[in-house]
């Protein structure tokens, strides 16, 4: 009798212990899996920026090289970009890399819902500021009522900023006098004087090469843009692309000068 007792006791302990055990929070617990993000979905942020001469500073190689490619003034691409957005600090270049206040209208990209003439407009959402400054130089080579901008001569930087208002480019009436000022203020006009003809879009020659791109991982419509001095929509129409998605392998035909 003593010794079935012995044993039931026994057997209540190894019980209760492995209770106990499944009980222990750090061996239930399942492991944490941390899933990075894909290279292309990682949004690129600008440096915090004080000044509008650091923000000269940051961005006048990308707005040069928009000139030579688009025929913009780099003096009115970065007062525009001084301007709407603040030196870099407003909400939409902040939250969305959108230094130019340029509305959602066909997009079909992120975007981001900001008061300006009305309450909670759409406005467009980059990944990487420099696409914002690549989508001002479409935004104004791609449409009619700015074509007029485009005969006049580079260095022509008070005339541009009269035509982008006279041609709806903003409603305040002292837009043209705000960017005049801070071209003057800061001498942006110096980024104008090396324009070269041959590598504006609007001048190119028209002998061109078909080169060849293969689609690696990574690559965008953007960035192979970029690496042939094209345009994106260029590259959409010699490939008959009707969106921006790309697949890794894809062959695309690439025109260069």
């Amino acid at each position: 009798m003593n010794r079935i007792i012995v044993l039931i006791f026994v057997g209540f302990l190894i019980s209760s212990c492995g209770a106990r055990r499944q009980s222990n929070p750090r061996e239930s617990k399942s492991k944490t899996v941390v899933v990075t993000p894909l290279e292309s979905d990682k949004e690129i942020k600008t440096p915090v920026i004080s000044t509008p001469l650091e923000y000269i500073s940051y961005f006048k190689t990308v707005a040069i090289n928009e000139m030579h490619l688009y025929g913009i003034p780099a003096s009115i691409t970065l007062a525009q970009g001084i301007l709407e957005s603040g030196s870099g600090k407003g909400r939409l270049a902040r939250q969305a890399n959108n230094h130019f206040g340029i509305k959602c209208h066909t997009w079909n990209g992120d975007r981001i819902y900001h008061d300006d003439d009305e309450a909670q407009e759409c406005f467009r959402k980059y990944k990487d500021p420099n696409t914002s400054y690549r989508d001002h130089s479409e935004f104004l080579a791609n449409r009619k009522r700015y074509s007029g901008l485009f005969k006049l001569k580079i260095t022509d930087y008070k005339g541009w900023a009269k035509g982008l208002r006279k041609a709806g480019y903003a409603t305040d009436p002292k837009y043209p006098k705000k960017l005049i000022s801070l071209i003057e203020r800061y001498e942006l006009h110096k980024f104008d004087k090396n324009f070269k003809n041959k590598h504006s879009k609007k001048k190119r020659s028209s002998e061109k090469k078909i080169k060849s791109h293969v689609v690696k991982k990574g690559d965008t419509l953007y960035s192979i843009s970029k690496l042939y001095n094209t345009t994106v929509d260029e590259i959409k129409k010699q490939n008959k692309l009707n969106s921006t998605e790309l697949l890794i392998g894809q062959q695309l035909k690439i025109s260069t000068n």
